[in-house]
């Protein structure tokens, strides 16, 4: 008598890759759990997680597999052209990503490579906007963020709001922009104050903040260099 095979419905909830993923996040799943849920099925002979676990197998492990062709992955019994298509498109992006990290980072070694990261955006906004670069200790940028629209304030812009981000991404450091829509990025006493409050958290915290700069119309004032940082 056929064994029925046993399906992802059959194992108890906390064991379904999909449920671990939600619950302990994607870097606890094995690389056979994480290829099961691109897959979402398997066939009528074996589950989602035995396809995927032959297909592993089959490949070698990650190295070969990220190169298969779509031949190679439908020549695997319970491997289709929808299948083999989901493969490649999840191997793709995961390149792309890598090509990302690498290559695309925009580094910041002065206030006019600032600048010319946010000028464009942020030359012709009709409203104030506060906007945090986070950056890694190479000076690369791994994140940008809008901490607040409307006009600057130091009860406004919270030290807590600016930081948080900061600790989310591991940042070493980050960098502070807002516009002047009057396109004078003249710093007014608000803006040092801010920038002061800023700087002296950011000692605290082990996080530098390296500059606030001020985006005007085609022209930008770095408090660095006016010597507030």
């Amino acid at each position: 008598m056929l064994k029925t095979p046993l399906m992802i419905r059959d194992y108890p909830e906390e064991e379904r890759p999909r449920e671990r993923l939600m619950k302990d996040g994607p870097e606890t799943l094995s690389n056979q759990e994480l290829l099961a849920i691109i897959l979402r099925t398997g066939t009528k002979k074996e589950s989602v997680l035995q396809l995927s676990y032959r297909i592993i197998q089959n490949f070698e492990g990650l190295k070969l597999l990220k190169d298969a062709s779509i031949e190679e992955l439908t020549s695997l019994n319970g491997v289709g052209t929808a299948k083999a298509v989901q493969l490649i498109a999840a191997m793709e992006l995961g390149r792309r990503v890598s090509r990302l990290q690498l290559e695309e980072r925009y580094t910041i070694r002065s206030p006019e490579d600032g600048a010319n990261y946010v000028m464009e955006d942020m030359r012709f906004l009709s409203q104030e906007h506060f906007v945090c670069l986070y950056l890694n200790t190479k000076n690369q940028v791994l994140h940008r963020q809008t901490v607040f629209v409307g006009s600057l304030n130091a009860s406004i812009v919270h030290p807590r709001e600016v930081f948080r981000e900061a600790f989310r991404r591991s940042a070493a450091s980050l960098i502070c922009f807002h516009n002047h829509p009057s396109g004078d990025p003249t710093p007014s006493r608000e803006d040092i104050e801010v920038t002061k409050r800023l700087a002296e958290c950011g000692k605290m915290l082990g996080i530098d903040m390296l500059d606030h700069i001020i985006i005007g119309d085609q022209k930008f004032i770095s408090l660095k260099e006016k010597g507030y940082v």
